[in-house]
Order: C-alpha cells, then sequence, then structure tokens
C-alpha cells in the first residue's frame, strides 16, 4: 500500500498534478496519522500565493513550503467517504461496513477519485476508472422509482456506485449527471463533453415518517430561504422518494465543465475529524480573514443561523456550511444546503456550532454583532493581514449588520402567518410558529 497520494486539482479544462501528501504515521492511525503536504515545484511557481481555486483550501496557500500535520489535512478529510458512500465503497473493497478509521488510507486511494469541488487523488481515480463498469443513462423516473433501491439494482446490472456516492452524511445520495440525450448517468461514468446538468440524488430512508417528512421538506426550505434572503443556488425538485439538488461546483460551459473549489468550514477552520466542531466565533473569523467580501459573507453566514433557529435545523455540524474559491481569486460561503427541519430527526440531533458565551437557550444577536465587529477590529490590527483585507473589513461595523439583519423580519413573520401556504405541513408549522415570530421580534429589536 502507497504512503503517499497524488492531488490532482482541475485547472484550464485538464486534471493537473498539483501536490502530495504523505504518510509519516501508521497508516492504521487512519485520519489521525501525522502527515507531510506540498505542492510541486511547478505548481507552486506558476501560481505562488493563490487560496482560491488553484489552492488546496483557504489555509493552504499555493507556495513552496510545506505542512506538516499531527493528522491529515483537513481538506483531505473532507474527500474521505463517510455514511453511505463508505460503507458501499467497504463492500467493494470486501471490508466490513463496520470497518473503523484504521481503513481510512485505503478508502481514500480508492474512494477520493470524484470529490465534490475540484480536488482528487490520482490514485483513487485510477482505481475508480479500471472499476467503473459500462455506461447505463436511466430516466428521472427510474431513479425515483428505485428509490432507496437504486445503489443495489445498479449493483445487480454491474455498476459501481462509490464513485458517485462521495458525498458525506448518512442520508444515501448518489451524484448523478444529465447528457445531451436527456438521460441521467453516474456522474464518474459520463465525459464531460456530454455533460449538461450535475446533481446530487438524494434518496429516503427507510419507513420512519420523520426521515420522510424531512426528505420531503427539504424543496419548500429552500424556496423559505430564498424568501429570507439567503443564497440559494436552484430550486430542489421531490420526484417521489428522490430528491434532485442541482450542483452548485459545477458549471456547464462552452468549453466543457467548470469545476469550482469547495471546502467544509471544517477545513476553513482547521478542525480535524467528524465530531470536532467549530465555535460561530471562530467561523466568523475565518470568513472575515479568508473571504474576498468579508461584510457580505458573515452577514450571510449569521442569517442562515437565524433561518436555522427559527426553522428548526438543528444539525449544523462542520461539513454542513461550506466555502466555495474561485480561478479569479474570488472566496465566499457556497449556496445554501442541507437545510432542512432537522429537529424531527428520532435520533435528537443537538445543535452543534454555537456562539461563545452566547447559546444557551437563544442568541441575543446584538451580542452576536458586537461580537463580529470585535473580530473584524482585531483583524484589522494584525500586520500580517494583507492591506486589502484590512480595508475591506473597515465595512464590517453595527450599522451595516443590522441593517443586512433586520430586513429578515418581515418574511419570518409571513412564514409564521401562513407557512403552510408556502409548504410546511401543518404539524411542522404548529411547531415552529411560535419560535420564528419570537426571532422576527429579536430582529426588528436590533438597535
Amino acid at each position: 500500500m502507497n504512503s503517499s497520494c497524488t492531488l490532482q486539482l482541475f485547472a484550464n479544462s485538464a486534471w493537473c498534478d498539483v501536490g502530495s501528501v504523505s504518510l509519516l504515521g501508521p497508516e492504521a492511525q487512519g485520519w489521525r496519522s501525522k502527515t507531510y503536504t506540498g505542492y510541486s515545484v511547478e505548481w507552486a511557481i506558476e501560481h505562488g500565493g493563490a487560496r482560491d481555486a488553484h489552492a488546496f483550501a483557504c489555509r493552504f496557500p499555493v507556495g513552496l513550503q510545506a505542512f506538516e500535520h499531527p493528522h491529515w489535512p483537513v481538506f483531505l478529510i473532507d474527500m474521505l467517504p463517510q455514511g453511505f458512500g463508505r460503507e458501499e465503497l467497504l463492500r467493494r473493497l470486501g471490508l466490513s461496513v463496520t470497518a473503523g478509521e484504521s481503513v481510512d488510507w485505503r478508502l481514500l486511494l480508492a474512494g477520493a477519485g470524484n470529490s465534490v469541488g475540484n480536488l482528487r487523488v490520482k490514485e483513487a481515480a485510477s482505481w475508480l476508472a479500471a472499476n467503473a463498469g459500462p455506461l447505463r443513462g436511466f430516466t428521472d423516473d427510474e431513479v425515483a422509482e428505485r428509490g432507496d433501491d437504486f445503489a443495489e439494482f445498479l449493483a445487480s446490472h454491474g455498476l459501481f456506485v462509490a464513485g458517485s456516492s462521495g458525498v458525506q452524511g448518512e442520508w444515501p445520495k448518489i451524484l448523478l449527471t444529465r447528457a445531451e440525450d436527456g438521460l441521467l448517468y453516474l456522474d464518474h461514468t459520463l465525459a464531460d463533453a456530454r455533460a449538461r446538468e450535475h446533481y446530487i440524488v438524494k434518496f429516503g430512508r427507510g419507513s420512519n415518517e420523520a426521515l420522510a417528512s424531512i426528505l420531503r421538506h427539504e424543496a419548500p426550505y429552500m424556496a423559505l430561504a430564498r424568501m429570507l434572503g439567503l443564497r440559494v443556488h436552484a430550486d430542489l425538485v421531490l420526484l417521489k422518494r428522490a430528491l434532485f439538488i442541482p450542483r452548485f461546483d459545477r458549471q456547464v460551459t462552452g468549453g466543457g465543465v467548470l469545476r469550482l473549489g469547495q471546502e467544509s468550514i471544517g477545513t476553513l477552520t482547521g478542525n480535524p475529524g467528524f465530531d470536532a466542531v467549530p465555535s460561530h466565533d471562530e467561523v466568523c473569523r475565518q470568513l472575515l480573514r479568508q473571504c474576498t467580501h468579508p461584510l457580505t459573507e458573515v452577514l450571510e453566514y449569521i442569517k442562515r443561523d437565524v433561518a436555522n433557529l427559527a426553522l428548526g435545523n438543528k444539525d449544523n455540524h462542520a461539513r454542513n456550511t461550506a466555502v466555495q474559491r474561485d480561478f479569479s481569486g474570488g472566496i465566499r460561503l457556497t449556496p445554501l444546503y442541507d437545510f432542512a427541519p432537522m429537529y424531527l430527526h428520532p435520533d435528537g440531533i443537538a445543535r452543534r456550532i454555537r456562539w461563545e458565551g452566547n447559546d444557551s437557550s437563544a442568541p441575543d444577536w446584538n451580542r452576536v454583532i458586537d461580537k463580529v465587529c470585535e473580530i473584524a477590529q482585531t483583524l484589522r490590527e494584525e500586520k500580517r493581514l494583507p492591506s486589502a483585507q484590512k480595508k475591506a473589513l473597515r465595512e464590517v461595523c453595527r450599522p451595516a449588520l443590522v441593517e443586512g439583519l433586520r430586513p429578515m423580519a418581515e418574511p419570518l413573520k409571513k412564514i409564521a402567518a401562513h407557512g403552510t401556504d408556502f409548504g410546511l405541513e401543518p404539524a411542522v408549522h404548529a411547531h415552529l410558529k411560535l419560535g420564528i415570530e419570537a426571532q422576527a421580534q429579536r430582529l426588528t429589536a436590533l438597535n
């Protein structure tokens, strides 16, 4: 088994070898193993200093300096199959579906060949190409009718799924791409020249009614997010028990497919593993430090937390929010995703990311604004922060944040009063109504 892997980045319509990660510790330690990460000399010379889509991640700027970590670089952990994708790949490799962290490296070298974003592991891409199976297209109805049995249906026809299930999370998800013939293909099997639309398709799980209700609400929740002024990419479509989610990390262009850089806020804040979470304060600090337009992004982030609290989306772990990087220096939050009434989950999911010392029952938004302004001021005083970023941070002030948050109050009041008209099921609307009204009142009272 190789103790190093080659990292490839999609740029200028081609996959380029841009760097590598080497294990310095035992493979059996999984993602906790010590690593050495670096860019190739050629890439470092050509794109030195870049933190946008030319880089592994915001905090791994392109350069000749190598990085040593007591664990895998966090962007590599983002690429490690988890949930449904992990189990399916473990079966394919002849390993137990309950195998722990000791098989992480083997999974990476097989399962990180078609990741979200514009990074992949070269060895995994080679493995995937050798195991992809035949090219076959499906209608939307065929995908939806099979539902959570779709993976088994594909396997029965010799089609390998794990290369198109590299989306982390417990829900069964598959990456499908629509071709010029209107059919849907496993994403890793279809040439870019044929791609017209890219989807994540999420399937219902079992017969639990609460889980079914969560899935039914994702499409109307995205419409509510648009109403609330949040950054939304496209409408979601639920067809039977299959939710079709248009992807925002891929853009079909006249020259093929543009892949944008993407990293979780776990990577942005340097939090490894799947249980560790940053505070909202730390996320805001990194958004202010890294993003091209810090006021716009930190305001979007706070608005999302208001919406999560108002609409009962408790599942705010470090991989349910991400940052997108383009090839022109732009760094921003991705459009919203995984937005649903997760309070319904039968496992009793708790709110994970919280405001430091200001999140016991409900955050005081005035205190949140003060804290964000304080962080911005501290960053402006850093000597090493680029002058352009310091200039942009001058816009982060209380009046601007209050002015950005207050407009959410009126649509929240409309949702509280007429939620069923906007797609909320009666029981869900009844449960959320008082909380939505409370958030609207708090925003109205901002000063």
